[in-house]
């Protein structure tokens, strides 16, 4: 992890593991229906509380991670079964875990980027970056109100781009803690190209698969 942090203090929050990277302002439905879990987002949603989550690659539980706060509650189901909607806040650190709950806590330290100059390039990084996003969501038929990203400030269009379809969780996971705004979106955009590429590859994989199965002449084309 990059270092510098513009650090914002210590607190104690619940945690929860799982197999996504959750990014500021990213929205996030999540299916609650483990015991611990229940008891968990029922306190924070008495407590109006946030949770953390945290990237679990089933080995691993990565040290940095970002808030969760509960937008609300969609399906609640007899057994405590619950559909919920949250939504990205601020990314934190990991300093130590505490098990004295039924669910995994942690004290963290939450973090902000670095304060950056704007200059004339960012904004032609910007404008380079969300082309580059008009020709993802062509290939992904993905629509999107293109003019509400003109003007946007650096670090929200990086981490709006970073959550977008197609990014690797551990894409994810490196944007989440680049703390320049500025290189951040620097990194959007090169990987953008090889997201689009990917994508590209996927669709003519599913194309083949309805079609004659000749992967290798359809991929040559």
């Amino acid at each position: 992890m990059e270092t510098k942090l513009e650090m914002t203090g210590h607190q104690i929050i619940p945690l929860f593991p799982l197999g996504v990277v959750l990014l500021p302002q990213m929205e996030l439905p999540l299916h609650i229906f483990e015991e611990r879990y229940k008891v968990m987002i029922n306190e924070c949603l008495k407590q109006n509380r946030v949770f953390g989550v945290v990237y679990y690659d089933g080995t691993n539980i990565r040290s940095i991670g970002c808030t969760a706060k509960i937008l609300g509650v969609v399906k609640q189901y007899e057994d405590g079964r619950m559909d919920i909607v949250t939504r990205g806040k601020t990314r934190f650190s990991i300093k130590d875990m505490d098990q004295s709950r039924i669910y995994l806590q942690a004290k963290v330290l939450f973090f902000e980027d670095e304060r950056e100059t704007l200059f004339d390039n960012d904004t032609t990084l910007a404008r380079e970056v969300i082309h580059l996003l008009k020709d993802l969501d062509q290939v992904s038929e993905t629509p999107r109100d293109y003019n509400s990203l003109i003007g946007m400030d650096l670090k929200r269009l990086s981490f709006l781009i970073a959550s977008t379809e197609g990014f690797t969780l551990e894409e994810r996971q490196r944007f989440l803690e680049i703390i320049s705004p500025r290189r951040r979106l620097t990194k959007c955009k090169e990987v953008l190209k090889t997201v689009i590429q990917r994508m590209k590859i996927n669709l003519k994989i599913t194309k083949i698969i309805g079609g004659n199965g000749d992967v290798k002449a359809f991929l040559s084309k």
